[in-house]
């Protein structure tokens, strides 16, 4: 089947049902591989990663494959049942390959997207540094020197997702002084070259996933890795938000779905039954309240996917939604656990992971209390400029503003 021509629900969705009979029955009996020791995790993921190709399942929102957002979006909930189904379907690289697609010239499409597309290249984004306020861009300090036909690039960065395997960086550092504006860009870094080291591992919640602090101390790299224009990098920041949120919570809402599956399977179970589970009154509320959140999630997500398919999307319709299904993940996997009980904190479940990886979606791609902060201004402000209590009308009219730019690659 050509994914490219996909046009038809029926051939969407089909391939929906295959994505998630591989997570079903080739990733989640091998989570406890995908979790273990770096040497097996990576021989496990590559394996798996290698299946997922051969069955046409890799890089579905790949530029040149699932033409909207709207199509991917079923497939990536399917992707997102296992906290390791991303990384494997290749669904994790999608954001820069977009980028890159994008705003990269043929020098950057040749040395760095084909291979991406390939599955041959790990890439990774690089904005988060430890002695800045994410989510004030100005406080940014990596600076990248031109001269020469090259660029020298002196820094830190950390909380850098896949740093432990990635062969390139797309590095926001400060190429201007003056307005922020024109002062940031974007560049494509080789992780090779001199200079360039990984100064420590970094967990998150007890866990160590690949993230890390880099070190750019005098890096030489060619002008031409300049992603765009020079000093569009505010720019581009904010593009690769809108996406980077939407995708991370289709995702976020595959695992959700997960949760409340494990959720639902528990009540039924023999022990659940011995317990009565499902004649208490506080299950059935945990359980219509996790439904409610999961399908109210999705609602919002598909809304605002049709939006950005259109381009009529904003920062608040992608804000909130990034919110909404950040807290649908967190009350599904802790309603689950608590129906589990010891058991659910265990590793005898997925859940306890899960939930590490719940509260960690707070701060990710924009921490909640940013985010909740910035669309509560516009919303204010929309109000008090127009006068109109009609939220969807002051939404559509408030202009672009400065919306938090917190994203921990």
């Amino acid at each position: 089947m050509d994914i490219s021509q996909m046009h038809s629900s029926a051939d969407v969705k089909a391939l929906a049902r295959r994505t998630r009979a591989f997570v079903d029955s080739c990733i989640v009996p091998r989570e406890s591989e995908l979790a273990g020791p770096s040497e097996v995790a990576e021989a496990c993921h590559n394996e798996l990663m290698g299946r997922a190709r051969e069955q046409g399942l890799w890089g579905l929102f790949h530029p040149g494959h699932l033409s909207s957002l709207q199509d991917y979006l079923v497939v990536a909930e399917q992707e997102g049942r296992s906290e390791y189904g991303p990384a494997i379907f290749g669904a994790d690289l999608t954001l820069d390959a977009h980028m890159l697609s994008r705003h990269g010239n043929a020098e950057i499409h040749r040395e760095f997207l084909t291979p991406l597309l390939r599955g041959e290249a790990v890439s990774a984004y690089a904005m988060s540094e430890p002695d800045s306020i994410g989510s004030v861009p100005a406080t940014l300090t990596t600076r990248a020197a031109i001269g020469d036909g090259y660029l020298r690039l002196d820094g830190r960065k950390w909380f850098i997702c896949r740093a432990d395997r990635a062969s390139f960086f797309t590095v926001v550092a400060r190429t201007a002084q003056g307005d922020l504006a024109d002062g940031l860009s974007m560049i494509v870094v080789p992780s090779g070259l001199p200079g360039f080291s990984v100064a420590r591992e970094l967990d998150v919640l007890g866990s160590f996933h690949g993230q890390a602090e880099l070190v750019f101390n005098s890096v030489r790299v060619p002008s031409t890795h300049i992603l765009g224009q020079p000093g569009t990098g505010l720019a581009l920041m904010q593009e690769r938000l809108q996406l980077g949120r939407l995708l991370r919570s289709a995702h976020w809402l595959g695992l959700a779905q997960r949760c409340f599956d494990l959720l639902c399977s528990r009540v039924a179970s023999i022990r659940g039954k011995q317990a009565c589970l499902s004649d208490k009154q506080l299950v059935r509320l945990r359980a219509f309240e996790s439904y409610h959140a999961i399908v109210a999630a999705r609602g919002l997500l598909r809304d605002t996917v049709r939006q950005f398919d259109a381009s009529a999307c904003n920062d608040i319709d992608v804000n909130v939604t990034k919110v909404a299904v950040s807290r649908a993940l967190s009350l599904v996997v802790d309603s689950a656990i608590q129906i589990y009980g010891a058991e659910g904190l265990s590793h005898l479940t997925p859940l306890s992971s899960i939930y590490r990886a719940a509260r960690a979606a707070h701060i990710l791609d924009g921490t909640d209390d940013a985010l909740i902060s910035a669309v509560g201004r516009r919303l204010l402000e929309g109000e008090l400029n127009h006068g109109s209590k009609d939220v969807g009308w002051s939404i559509s009219t408030v202009p672009h503003g400065d919306m938090a730019t917190r994203t921990p690659s």
